[in-house]
C-alpha cells in the first residue's frame, strides 16, 4: 500500500510515515496544500492522509479536486474539529473518512488497511490457485503452508495479485511499493522478486515478461 500525508505539521507528518514505514507501507510526505495536491495528481496512492487546515491550498480544495477527477486514491481527512458539522462537510467534499486531532497511531493504520481493502478487485483474502493471502490479517500461505514475507515482499506480492494476470513493470512495483525516495536505478526490485520466488517455492508462481514485467498467470 502507498500513502500520501498532506500535513504541514513536519514534525508530527514525519512521525507519522516512518510510522507506516515501519507497517510495511510506502509513505510520501507534503507539507502543504500545493505540494500535496501535486504528488496526489502525479502519483498513485492506495490512500491520501489529507489535514484540514492546510497552507496554500486547503484541505477541502484538494479532496474536491481529487473527487473531481476521479482519483483512485481513498481520502483520509485529518482535523483538530471534531464537530458533526465538519465531519458531515468533509464526507460530502469527497473523502472516505475522518479522523479528529488527536489521535491513536494504531486507530490510523486500521482505518489505512480498511481503506485499502474496499476497492472490490482487491478482497480482503486473495486466493491463486494453491496460494492464499489473507489481507487483513497480513498472512500467506501456499499448500496449507504459512509462507513468511517481509514487508516489501508482501508488498510485491500484493500487487502483483491485485493485477489479476496483467503484466506489472518493476518501475510500477518500485512506484506501489516504495516511495519516492527509492532509487530507481538499483537492482531493489529484482533483489525482492527473487527473495519472494525462493519463498513460495516450486513451482514458480511468477512469470517474467522479457522486457515488460511481471505477472501471476
Amino acid at each position: 500500500m502507498r500513502v500520501l500525508i498532506v500535513e504541514d505539521q513536519v514534525i508530527l507528518a514525519d512521525d507519522i510515515a516512518d510510522g507506516l514505514r515501519d507497517q510495511g507501507m510506502a509513505a510520501d510526505v507534503a507539507y502543504d496544500g500545493a505540494s500535496g495536491l501535486e504528488k496526489a495528481l502525479l502519483n498513485r496512492y492506495d490512500v491520501v492522509v489529507l489535514d484540514r487546515d492546510l497552507p496554500k491550498i486547503h484541505g477541502d480544495a484538494i479532496c474536491a479536486a481529487l473527487a473531481g477527477v476521479s482519483s483512485e486514491a481513498r481520502i483520509l481527512m485529518l482535523t483538530a474539529s471534531g464537530t458533526v458539522g465538519d465531519r458531515v462537510e468533509g464526507l460530502n467534499l469527497g473523502a472516505d473518512d475522518y479522523l479528529v486531532k488527536p489521535f491513536a497511531f494504531a486507530e490510523l493504520v486500521a482505518r489505512l488497511r480498511a481503506l485499502g481493502r474496499r476497492s472490490p478487485a482487491t478482497p480482503p483474502v486473495v486466493v491463486k490457485d494453491d496460494l492464499v493471502f489473507d489481507r487483513a490479517r497480513r498472512r500467506v500461505s501456499r499448500g496449507g503452508r504459512p509462507v513468511s514475507l517481509n514487508r516489501k515482499e508482501m508488498g510485491v506480492l500484493e500487487v502483483l495479485l491485485a493485477a489479476d494476470g496483467s503484466v506489472v513493470s518493476a518501475e510500477e512495483l518500485l512506484e506501489r511499493v516504495w516511495d519516492e525516495n527509492a532509487d530507481p536505478f538499483t537492482h531493489t526490485v529484482t533483489v525482492t522478486l527473487a527473495r519472494l520466488r525462493r519463498k513460495l517455492g516450486e513451482p514458480d508462481l511468477i512469470e517474467t515478461v522479457v522486457g515488460s514485467g511481471y505477472r501471476l498467470p
